[in-house]
């Protein structure tokens, strides 16, 4: 059976080079969902967050579950919501660090964060 790319899923690698730390981000973005893994030196799963937005015409704000992990379940949580009210889509997002604290790597992730999502946005196809 033949698909085609509009059909499949997006994946988007970005990386930021800080503080002599690589700190990364791999995004995943399917027609109902978005995952994103943002991890320090290297791609690991760690604290595990979900993100769902409220249906159109109801309001509210975006609620959001830990579901793995407990080391940086604020950072988890801050970026699903975040996410999922930016693109209006269920969202999980994985918070791995290994030396640094969520305080301290908040803005390297908002950034890639960010850089994904603009990446993201270039490969949308318009509408003829």
């Amino acid at each position: 059976m033949e698909r085609k790319d509009f059909d499949r899923a997006n994946v988007i690698k970005e990386e930021l080079q800080e503080q002599e730390t690589r700190f990364l981000a791999v995004y995943v973005e399917a027609k109902n969902s978005i995952m994103v893994m943002l991890s320090e030196k290297e791609d690991r799963l760690g604290t595990m967050a979900i993100a769902v937005p409220k249906p159109s015409g109801l309001g509210g704000s975006v609620t959001s579950s830990v579901l793995v992990g407990d080391r940086h379940i604020i950072s988890a949580r801050m970026f699903a919501e975040y996410i999922a009210s930016r693109k209006n889509k269920i969202a999980m997002v994985s918070v791995y660090l290994d030396r640094f604290t969520e305080l301290q790597a908040q803005d390297f992730f908002t950034r890639l964060i960010d850089r994904v999502l603009k990446a993201d946005n270039r490969k949308e196809p318009t509408s003829a």
